[in-house]
């Protein structure tokens, strides 16, 4: 009988691809997600026997949401850096205390496994390559959050109960529930608009990348890992050869499109700059990216320009949340233009 994943944030830019991913891997996938985002990023698999969609907060969920689970994936949050400091309480609330409590209860309910996601950006700045042991520097409500999340929810492994935290690298690419706030997809989409490519001053900074398609295999390796190997561990997500500066970026969202290069900049001088070590998931999961920015750029690029992709305002998350009315604590549907999704 397949073991059931509960995946938080399952209908979001990376959980949406994720629960596919976990499927194909042959699990049962049980989604709880505010929907604050609609549900239509995971609205074809409503008739597979093996998925579960459950609208709620991990907040307050009742602990019944872990009957029957083997393993919690929990990637519920307000992301990204800026939505965090919308309300820097409310990101609190949820990226850290929620998440939290999630993993305290799913141990206390017997689950035998726990995966947060966590994000590189803790890392915040550094001159040198940052592994798993550096000191870590988190500037935004954001990564401070990520980082109280790993340390309440490590903690809790011990011989029954084992927790992981994945700390991601910038994602890219297409998904279900699409994003056009991450950096090589907003600039996918800023040529095929207006015919340059937006790029954050003052481009030398340095970001760790990652395809959505290589951050979820990352889950599943854990998530089928001796656990002696993961147990009680941080695990960077991503690839040597995806430490790049974001202008030499720019230029290769345009190679791969085969565009000439034309930019715009845009916002202040962005403080966050960090390149990342990833030998240590390589070496104990064997992990290896298989994807790069020019296989991201090229899939979002076509699928714009064949209308399968359209930009919406909910593929920007600051946007999208500045319009949801009444969102904050209780809500139960999201209202915009007096429509409830």
């Amino acid at each position: 009988m397949s073991k059931t994943v509960l995946i938080t944030g399952g209908a979001g830019y990376i959980g949406s691809t994720l629960v596919r991913t976990v499927l194909d891997a042959g699990y049962k996938v049980r989604v709880l997600d505010r929907l604050f985002f609609g549900r239509e990023s995971l609205a074809e698999l409503a008739d597979n026997p093996d998925f579960e969609l459950v609208k709620g907060d991990i907040r307050w969920i009742d602990d019944s949401i872990m009957d029957g689970i083997h393993c919690v994936m929990d990637l519920a949050a307000l992301s990204n850096d800026p939505a965090g400091e919308l309300n820097p309480e409310i990101t609190l609330s949820i990226n850290h205390k929620g998440r939290n409590r999630m993993a305290r209860m799913a141990k206390e309910k017997g689950v035998e496994r726990y995966i947060l996601a966590s994000s590189c950006s803790i890392y915040g700045f550094r001159d040198d390559v940052s592994d798993e042991t550096s000191p870590i520097n988190p500037l935004t409500t954001y990564a401070v959050a990520n980082r109280r999340a790993e340390e309440g929810s490590l903690v809790l492994g011990d011989d029954t109960f084992c927790a992981t935290a994945l700390r991601q690298s910038t994602v890219y690419g297409k998904s279900y529930r699409m994003r056009f706030d991450l950096a090589i997809n907003g600039m996918t989409r800023g040529f095929a608009e207006k015919g340059k490519i937006p790029v954050l001053r003052d481009g030398t900074q340095w970001r760790p990348f990652v395809h959505v398609k290589d951050t979820c295999r990352a889950f599943v390796a854990v998530l089928n890992a001796d656990k002696g190997k993961v147990n009680g561990q941080i695990f960077n997500v991503g690839s040597e050869d995806q430490n790049v500066q974001i202008l030499p970026l720019a230029k290769t969202v345009a190679e791969a499109i085969n565009v000439p290069f034309e930019m715009e900049w845009y916002g202040d001088p962005d403080h966050r700059s960090y390149r990342i070590d990833f030998s240590k998931i390589e070496k104990t999961l064997s992990y290896e990216a298989k994807l790069r920015p020019a296989d991201g750029a090229r899939e979002v690029y076509e699928a714009l320009q064949d209308g399968s992709l359209t930009v919406q305002d909910k593929h920007f998350t600051v946007k999208w949340y500045k319009a949801i009315q009444d969102w904050k604590d209780h809500l139960d549907d999201i209202v915009i233009d007096g429509k409830v999704f």
